[in-house]
């Protein structure tokens, strides 16, 4: 057993990381608005900050530093609430400030205008290579804090011989082991793009750095809903007095995800030259098998909803959604991300399709879809879960409850309103990744200027909501109310059913076997680019 004062010390390096993501959130947030008002003709960039500056800011704080810096709070709190042992905390020390570190190379660039490349970072478009060199050091912090978090499962397995690893920890561990698998392709794009940055190579595969960055790019999606899924499956449960559905079926959807989530990104380069149908085609298979392990958890969350449901005398689909605690922010936010998700998901579908993709792949749609993914059930989720985390990091209770609770509300219905509105633009043809798209008056902009306007307003709900988020996430740091030590329990198995196959508790292993099935799939399109390189792109700086 671990001591309070061990606990203290633990929580601290959690509160870390949790409320550096809190900065990157509110931040992004302040340069998402502009872009919202940018896009409807309700303001305009100064010149001494351009829009595509914005745009890389926004991009770059909410996709990357705001979910990264969450994902590794809450895998670190889970682990050490979960395994309690005497432990030396110098590695989630280091890895938060390796990230932090990375953070602010990469940001201090992109404000000085040397690194308006979008998060894509896409070449031929060349950005300073400190930014290069800030991402690739965040990436490489979040190996620190992986390699924590597998040293505790490595414990485990020594102190508890035969013992499966506790179902939140491995949860954690599994996407972890999938990000390292993944972010290998980062690695390798940076081994690239930084000579080139510096000069020291003339010229750059931009085909082959973009296959790198998508190899790296799409499983950053699941990265982020693992994470949404170690809230789901483990925590979430104990806000209604529920249990997870199935502990074997838990690990199963984890594994599925390390084996299927990073042999599928080339759906996102179905209009690019110089990959074949052929494996534009596998993609798009593997693509559809990576939504099984989805509709597993939609399976598994609302048989946890029935049963809990059922124990308190309810039946039916309606007394069972009636049944469950809408008035608990830490819930509301999970199960409006939820709702989301389900939406997301559908548009998701439509991307992996090679034909309805080329309708939508360059247009303002991908943006509404990216948002109503990562917004919904990452980004609610996770704010969700910090309502639930940080009493427990801080021994006070939440300030200002009934704001918290608004908040979700308030999240919900403008990403609603701004996801639909860019997914009817984009539909119409608005174009994204675009300063002004009034294109001069012509008639076809006319069109989708209207829902521009509304996915503003839907942009300033979500501003608003932030906003909120981060007043209760203050409030309740420096505010002098005590609450009573508050423990950290996590959701166990429905039934007591039978043990967990030794298969499914491997995790180190699928993660190799994932990462050969990842390199036999990209092996073609790596080839099939380096049979036809093409003239190497020199670089350019458009801005």
């Amino acid at each position: 057993m671990t001591s309070d004062l061990q606990v203290r010390a633990e929580n601290r390096v959690v509160i870390a990381h949790i409320y550096t993501s809190t900065a990157a959130i509110a931040l992004g947030a302040i340069f998402g608005v502009f872009q919202g008002f940018s896009r409807a003709g309700a303001a305009a960039a100064p010149s001494w900050f351009d829009y595509y500056r914005i745009l890389t800011m926004h991009g770059v704080l909410m996709a990357l530093v705001f979910t990264t810096f969450f994902i590794t709070g809450l895998c670190l709190f889970v682990t050490y609430r979960a395994i309690p042992r005497e432990r030396k905390l110098a590695l989630g020390w280091v890895g938060w400030l390796v990230m932090l570190v990375g953070t602010a190379m990469a940001a201090v660039e992109i404000l000085l205008g040397n690194a308006t490349v979008l998060y894509t970072f896409y070449a031929p478009l060349k950005a300073s290579p400190w930014f290069y060199i800030g991402a690739t050091i965040l990436v490489l912090g979040t190996w620190v804090v992986a390699y924590e978090i597998f040293e505790n499962v490595v414990y485990w397995r020594r102190t508890n011989p035969g013992a499966p690893v506790p179902l939140v920890v491995f949860c954690a561990a599994a996407t972890f082991v999938m990000w390292i698998v993944a972010t290998l392709g980062v690695v390798a794009e940076m081994a690239m793009l930084i000579p080139w940055a510096f000069g020291w190579v003339p010229t750059i595969n931009v085909l082959l750095t973009r296959l790198f960055f998508w190899y790296f790019g799409h499983p950053l999606v699941y990265f982020w809903i693992m994470g949404a899924y170690i809230i789901w499956y483990n925590i979430i449960p104990t806000r209604y007095g529920g249990n997870t559905f199935s502990d074997g079926l838990t690990r199963l959807t984890f594994i599925m995800l390390i084996l299927l989530s990073t042999p599928v990104g080339i759906h996102h380069e179905f209009m690019e030259p110089g990959i074949s149908s052929t494996w534009k085609a596998l993609f798009t298979v593997t693509t559809y098998g990576v939504a099984i392990p989805s509709f597993i958890t939609a399976f598994a969350i609302f048989a946890s909803f029935e049963l809990a449901a059922i124990k308190q005398g309810r039946k039916g689909f309606i007394a069972t959604v009636k049944s469950l605690p809408w008035g608990d922010p830490a819930f509301s936010g999970a199960a409006y991300g939820m709702l989301l998700f389900i939406l997301g998901g559908f548009g998701g579908l439509v991307n992996a399709s090679y034909g309805m993709d080329a309708v939508v792949h360059n247009t303002i749609w991908i943006v509404g879809h990216f948002h109503v993914t990562v917004g919904g059930p990452v980004a609610l989720t996770f704010i969700g879960a910090a309502y639930w985390m940080i009493p427990r990091l801080t021994g006070r209770a939440l300030w200002k409850p009934e704001w918290a609770l608004m908040q979700t509300r308030l999240w919900f219905i403008g990403m609603l309103i701004m996801s639909f509105s860019m997914h009817f633009a984009g539909l119409l043809g608005a174009p994204r990744r675009t300063a002004d798209v009034s294109y001069g008056g012509a008639a076809v902009a006319q069109a989708w200027h209207p829902y521009m306007t509304v996915a503003a307003a839907g942009g300033v709900f979500l501003f608003l909501s932030i906003i909120m988020f981060v007043a209760v996430a203050l409030g309740t740091l420096v505010q002098n109310r005590k609450t009573e030590p508050m423990a950290a329990a996590f959701a166990t198995s429905a039934t007591p059913a039978g043990a967990t196959p030794a298969a499914l508790q491997h995790l180190f292993r699928w993660g190799v076997i994932a990462l050969a099935f990842a390199i036999v799939v990209y092996a073609g399109p790596v080839g099939e680019i380096l049979h036809h390189p093409g003239y190497g792109a020199a670089g350019m700086r458009t801005w």
